[in-house]
């Protein structure tokens, strides 16, 4: 099986009802950076869990913004660069809240 799968599919956010267009990586929404735990592997649909995946933490990687979120439902984490038509300010206010500890 391959481990990437190009998908491109449009869904409204579950955490704040944007409507988000999708590119067949678009893999959160864009305004909050919520997503949903619904793959093993990138695109594949196969995670049977289908929890609100909430980002938790962000952090610069080799030039990348990266946010890490964790499911509510059954605690994975999963790690997902930020895109360039990603909301920067909310990036930026869950690299600060990581720093504070506030929640």
């Amino acid at each position: 099986m391959k481990k990437f799968q190009r998908k491109i599919e449009n869904f409204i956010c579950e955490n704040c009802s944007f409507g988000v267009k999708g590119n067949g990586y678009t893999n959160h929404c864009p305004k909050c950076l919520w997503s949903r735990h619904v793959d093993v592997n990138p695109g594949d649909r196969e995670e049977k869990c289908g929890g609100m995946m909430k980002p938790i933490s962000a952090f610069l990687k080799s030039g990348q913004n990266i946010i890490v979120q964790r499911c509510v439902n059954c605690g994975f984490e999963r790690n997902n660069r930020v895109n360039q038509e990603d909301d920067f300010d909310a990036f930026v206010k869950i690299s600060s809240s990581c720093k504070t500890g506030i929640d």
